[in-house]
């Protein structure tokens, strides 16, 4: 495992962190507590030390923190994500700070997940949602830095709404964020433009989610895909999504003349040869997909050539919406 620094916190994270979503069984559908922690253990023995997960992922909190203190004594850095009052994802304009942030709201949150989970401190807690328009106006602020001072939290970030990585860029551009979560993909390659470099300048790490595209991107979803009934990617992937979907990877796959059975990889190092990035959390909830996730941590980046094919891939749309 490589590992990175995240911006200017002076820690290091693996380049292949553990996204904790999928094992929270609420939105993936298949999951078992057991399946799940054998594989969050595989995982911290191949040298991840990064995991994320959030309020908002049913029980991942308290699996995350069950594992955590089955490790004591290992470094892990543990991140998870303060929900909106509102419970509006993601955040509409025009909202005022005090309907999704207030102070209250975030310790009542940290303090309910620290208990979830058992731990004592969270490394990174993030809001789940942002706007930009919240820079300078709240008391959010002013009660992050009375959990930092008081432990409870050492670093603080955001989690970007769904394809709109220059709503951040107020926030990354004031000095008060540490870190900041975004979508980047083969598919959407937005945030290269305006928020890597502007995250660089100002120490920000970059946590990277959705590098598989929920999946579309593991060469593994076809028109003829389904899944299991009360899972999101039922939604996500609904109509004629699959098709177009698979026609799309098999252009990628085309072009670059890759098989499907290296779609992940290569959409992991497309992820990891953007240098700003600091680690990339694909969910894994089995030990098959932690061992082969991680394996792509070997410091082989895709090369020009290959970068500039895939830039002609990219496909703007939303199907979260």
């Amino acid at each position: 495992m490589r590992y990175r620094e995240l911006g200017r916190s002076g820690l290091s994270v693996s380049e292949i962190g553990y996204g904790a979503w999928g094992i929270g069984e609420s939105a993936w559908i298949g999951s078992t507590e057991d399946e799940s922690v054998r594989a969050l253990h595989r995982a911290l023995d191949l040298g991840v030390n990064f995991i994320d997960t959030a309020r908002g992922y049913g029980e991942s909190e308290r699996i995350v923190g069950r594992v955590v203190r089955e490790r004591a004594g290992d470094e892990i850095l543990v991140a998870t994500k303060v929900p909106p009052l509102n419970r509006l994802w993601p955040a509409p304009d025009g909202l005022d700070p005090a309907e999704t942030f207030p102070g209250d709201h975030i310790r009542d949150s940290l303090e309910t997940s620290l208990r979830a989970s058992g731990l004592d401190h969270f490394d990174v807690v993030q809001f789940h949602v942002w706007s930009d328009d919240w820079v300078g106006r709240g008391d959010w602020l002013e009660t992050v830095e009375e959990l930092k001072r008081e432990g409870k939290i050492r670093l603080f970030g955001v989690s970007i709404n769904d394809h709109q990585p220059d709503n951040a860029l107020r926030l990354v551009r004031s000095g008060t964020v540490d870190t900041v979560q975004v979508i980047y993909n083969i598919f959407d390659q937005a945030p290269a433009e305006r928020l890597f470099p502007a995250c660089v300048e100002h120490g920000v790490g970059v946590i990277v989610r959705v590098a598989l595209d929920e999946g579309g991107l593991t060469g593994r979803i076809t028109a003829g895909s389904t899944f299991p009934e009360g899972d999101f990617r039922n939604r996500y992937f609904r109509d004629d999504r699959p098709a177009e979907v698979e026609r799309r990877v098999a252009a990628i796959r085309a072009d670059l003349g890759v098989e499907a059975d290296d779609m992940a990889e290569t959409a992991l190092r497309f992820v990891l040869s953007a240098p700003a990035v600091s680690t990339v959390i694909p969910g894994m909830r089995s030990v098959r997909n932690v061992e082969r996730n991680t394996a792509v941590s070997d410091g082989r980046l895709l090369d020009d050539d290959r970068l500039a094919v895939l830039a002609g891939h990219r496909w703007q749309r939303n199907f979260y919406g």
